[in-house]
């Protein structure tokens, strides 16, 4: 007597705004599963509040996904303390809503904490971006992606060193899969979408002729010295040429905090996702603390610097258009330089920067 597959239901976690960018795809790809007569389906758990100011209403429309089920509200800077909210929160949304899977990405509090409550009860645990390791265990993003990937059951990864990475440190080779970079997914679906935001030709801007400036850690932005130094070293560099920076709130804080005197920084709120894109795209390079916005520069072949002295994805500055300069203004100055003189390198594509990352997760999960 043939039985019938069991309905496959994964719970998939979102901690922040950058997780969405990663979840998209594997909606998509879920979707397309279902139509093709596949028992399986999907519900999207965001730990935060439903107010959220960063999750503006076009982010999801530009990411061509439907909005979370459930907000399980809480925030807070305290990791502790979130964690613990979330632990207590999460528990309740599996009691109403029974998951086989629950699949989390990158390495925030939420995605530790979701994946600890999970395998508590008996379930089955992914983890997209698995295995991606900076070896500073004082930064807490490193604690959370080190125990999630030690509880996980699916560890996917996007390159060869992140495999390595997990070989090394004696996870069971059938848990490991090898699937490629997912934020790829999303900008190949985008690329031909991406949108100039309205205020583009009114502030005289040209493609080519700008340079994008995005922050987002705190670390950096706490040390006033240091960015100042950075900041000073950009413009000076830049020469008049149109600095922009779309910064969130803390970020525009700290900016504005070091008063520079500088009519051509931009200091603009953050962006919708299609007109970001559109500003990466564009630039004539990036200056940036972000690993997400190094992979997507490194796609679309866009001048990459980032401040910091670790990419979480390597392949970014070994074949991509990527430089780490750390908090260095000395090497970021020589790095602006052959920019500007436009001596950059060119990319080279990673291996499975294919777009199909999600379908490869998928085909994982059924079988």
């Amino acid at each position: 007597m043939l039985h019938k597959p069991l309905k496959m239901k994964i719970t998939i976690v979102s901690g922040a705004r950058p997780n969405f960018m990663k979840i998209a795809p594997l909606c998509r790809a879920i979707d397309a599963a279902r139509e093709a007569g596949k028992e399986i389906s999907y519900r999207i758990v965001y730990t935060g509040p439903e107010g959220d100011s960063s999750l503006d209403a076009s982010l999801f429309t530009d990411l061509a996904m439907r909005e979370p089920d459930t907000y399980l509200g809480i925030e807070g800077r305290d990791h502790s303390q979130v964690a613990a909210s979330i632990m207590l929160a999460f528990e309740k949304e599996l009691d109403a809503h029974p998951a086989q899977v629950v699949l989390v990405v990158d390495d925030m509090t939420a995605t530790m904490s979701c994946s600890i409550v999970a395998k508590k009860r008996g379930l089955k645990v992914a983890h997209v971006i698995a295995g991606t390791r900076s070896f500073d265990m004082n930064m807490p993003r490193e604690v959370n992606r080190t125990i999630v990937d030690a509880i996980s059951d699916y560890l996917f990864t996007a390159g060869m060193v992140a495999n390595r990475n997990l070989n090394q440190e004696g996870m069971i080779p059938d848990y490991i899969h090898y699937v490629g970079n997912i934020l790829i997914d999303t900008i190949r679906f985008n690329r031909y979408r991406l949108r100039e935001p309205m205020w583009f030709q009114s502030l005289g801007l040209r493609k080519g002729n700008y340079l994008l400036l995005t922050l987002n850690r705190h670390d950096l932005l706490a040390k006033k010295a240091v960015l100042q130094a950075l900041l000073q070293t950009l413009l000076q560099k830049a020469d008049g040429m149109p600095v922009i920076a779309p910064l969130h709130p803390y970020a525009q804080a700290a900016v504005k905090s070091l008063e520079l005197d500088a009519p051509n920084l931009h200091i603009l709120p953050t962006q919708r996702y299609l007109h970001f894109g559109f500003l990466i795209n564009q630039a004539k390079g990036i200056v940036t603390d972000s690993g997400n916005i190094a992979e997507e520069a490194t796609f679309l072949d866009v001048p990459c610097i980032t401040l910091n002295t670790y990419a979480e994805h390597p392949e970014t500055w070994r074949i991509g258009t990527n430089e780490l300069v750390g908090e260095n203004s000395f090497a970021l100055s020589e790095a602006l330089d052959k920019l500007l003189r436009g001596e950059w390198k060119h990319t080279t594509l990673p291996d499975r920067w294919d777009g199909r990352t999600a379908e490869r997760i998928v085909q994982v999960l059924l079988s």
